[in-house]
């Protein structure tokens, strides 16, 4: 069982003070975030892609290659990258880039994203949101297979039999599809037979292991031992001593930019009585104490099938010293814990 931790960069203002950290700022810190995380053994970090305001980072392969060489064991992964509309020589070439400074442990996280600025940002048209992941996830896929790629398709110019540098230690280099938890996106992954993410952050993770299931039912079809492969979920959550504490310190930011994205999206308020009730044991969000978080952490893992769980800290802006908190107690204490309930119950 993997564990680790993902961030957007958020650059979203103090609920009390109302200041909002600069991005380079909220950058650096999140270099820290990663170093500690390593440091308490975690097994992954992922950093999140986005061309909006209120998140910082739109070059994960850059943040991550600065903390590549600050890291020994932590695997370093875009979560995700948006392919739809980036080049995939490009991010083939980043993340072998960061695949050499870290000694093989990047990671490239492909979805289509859950925001649309990159779009018009790079001259895409969004009526070919799903053909451009498609031809680009074909072309990235081919990159990682062989040195040499011929390839043709209505997106991007062709490519005639042309080396792209430099190789990855990882061979190959892992690319796993992210999915919100559409149908089509969970058969394809296990169609290619590439490790799947699913954004478990609403509603009840139990929802889930019906695509879990297609998504092996589809691996299976198409040759590949879904056995071997790896089913990760990306959830919202918070740790602290207490779990009034971890109330107290996640909810107000997380209120206010889940109801700013709300208000785009035309959802519904975020209520108090929203986040309590997912924080119950069938719930998406892993708020509280360390043994609450754990315990939710274990039952996804049996009754969804999940081998890798990612908590995404934070959601609104929080201080950094308690990011940094929760991000210890998760990997010194919430961890163990998950670990060994996981190997009691495999040996059962």
């Amino acid at each position: 069982m993997e564990l680790g931790i993902t961030t957007f960069v958020e650059t979203t203002p103090d609920v009390k003070t109302g200041k909002v950290i600069s991005h380079a700022e909220r950058i650096r810190e999140v270099v820290e975030e990663i170093v500690l995380a390593d440091e308490v053994g975690l097994d992954v970090f992922g950093v999140g892609e986005h061309h909006r305001e209120d998140y910082a980072c739109s070059a994960p392969a850059v943040l991550l290659a600065a903390a590549a060489s600050q890291t020994k064991n932590i695997r370093l992964s875009s979560a995700v990258s948006v392919l739809s509309s980036d080049d995939p020589v490009r991010v083939f070439q980043e993340f072998a880039t960061v695949d050499a400074i870290s000694n093989g442990r990047a990671e490239i996280m492909a979805g289509r994203g859950s925001f649309i600025e990159s779009f018009p940002l790079f001259g895409y048209d969004l009526n070919d949101y799903h053909e451009l992941f498609e031809e680009k996830l074909d072309l990235l896929l081919k990159i990682r297979e062989s040195e040499k790629v011929t390839w043709s398709g209505k997106h991007r110019p062709s490519i005639n039999n042309r080396g792209i540098y430099p190789r990855p230690v990882q061979d190959p280099l892992p690319v796993w599809i992210a999915s919100g938890g559409t149908p089509e996106s969970v058969a394809r992954a296990g169609v290619l037979g590439l490790p799947l993410v699913l954004a478990i952050i609403g509603g009840s993770p139990l929802q889930f292991a019906p695509l879990v299931e297609l998504y092996k039912r589809a691996a299976r079809k198409n040759g590949h031992d879904a056995s071997k492969l790896t089913v990760a979920s990306h959830s919202h959550g918070f740790v602290a001593k207490s779990t009034d504490e971890a109330v107290e310190k996640f909810f107000p930011p997380t209120q206010r930019a889940m109801n700013i994205i709300g208000r785009e999206r035309g959802w519904g308020e975020y209520t108090k009585t929203t986040f309590d009730h997912a924080r119950s044991l069938e719930g998406a969000l892993y708020v509280g104490d360390v043994q609450t978080v754990a315990e939710k952490i274990i039952f996804l893992r049996k009754n969804v099938g999940v081998t890798r769980f990612m908590l995404h800290v934070p959601v609104g802006s929080m201080p950094h010293e308690d990011v940094m908190s929760a991000i210890e107690l998760f990997g010194k204490e919430v961890a163990p814990i998950v670990r060994d309930e996981v190997e009691k119950w495999k040996n059962q």
